[in-house]
Formats: C-alpha cells, sequence, structure tokens
C-alpha cells in the first residue's frame, strides 16, 4: 500500500515563497504523473497545476507564471514551488499521483492535504 504524505505548508506573507511536497512511500513503488489542487470552504476543488507522465506542465490560470510543478524520480516526489503568493491562494492544497507498484497497472492517489494561509 502507497502513502502520500505532504509537507511545506503553513502561514506566510502576501509577496512570499512555500515549496509543497509530495512523497510518495511503498515498496516498489514509482511515480509517473501528479498533480495539485486546492479548496477553499464552501468552493469546488479545483485543479492548480499538473505534470504529464511525460514531463509537460500545465497551470491554471490564476497561477500561471508564479507557480512551478516539478517531480523527482529518484525520491519518489512530486513539487510545488509557489512564489508572489497572493491572500487568493489561501486554502487547502492537495497532491495527487498516478504511479505503480511493479508488475501491477497504475492508479491514482490521494494525499492527506496541507494548509497554506496567506494574509495580506
Amino acid at each position: 500500500q502507497v502513502q502520500l504524505v505532504e509537507s511545506g505548508g503553513g502561514l506566510v506573507q502576501a509577496g512570499g515563497s512555500l515549496r509543497l511536497s509530495c512523497a510518495a512511500s511503498g515498496s516498489g513503488f514509482s511515480i509517473n504523473a501528479g498533480g495539485w489542487y486546492r479548496q477553499v470552504p464552501g468552493k469546488q476543488r479545483e485543479l492548480v497545476a499538473i505534470i504529464t507522465s511525460g514531463g509537460g506542465t500545465n497551470y491554471s490560470e490564476s497561477v500561471k507564471g508564479r507557480f512551478t510543478v516539478s517531480r523527482d524520480f529518484r525520491v519518489n516526489t512530486v513539487y510545488l514551488q509557489m512564489n508572489s503568493l497572493k491572500p487568493e491562494d489561501t486554502g487547502v492544497y492537495y497532491c495527487n499521483v498516478n504511479g505503480r507498484f511493479y508488475f501491477r497497472p497504475p492508479q491514482d492517489y490521494w494525499g492527506q492535504g496541507t494548509q497554506v494561509t496567506v494574509s495580506s
């Protein structure tokens, strides 16, 4: 069984930066693709950034130019670098990864979420 551990969230002033990490632990597990979502109370969870199996990236219009998604196969980790943070970036950030155990079909897994709060 795979476990996704998110870290890096916290309280930051507007204009600051945070780096979120999503580390997958599990014997024989390997990350393929990943995405980051955020949820604000009273609103639907929205897609923030994607990194595809081929390494391509895509971002929501609101974060384009400020956020960068990346991955490190050596440690089975997906990252979200967030710069020039704004109060509207506040929310709970969830990672979702597509990965596989050897000799088994790939599946999607969710992280537990990490709180990001940006003050004015």
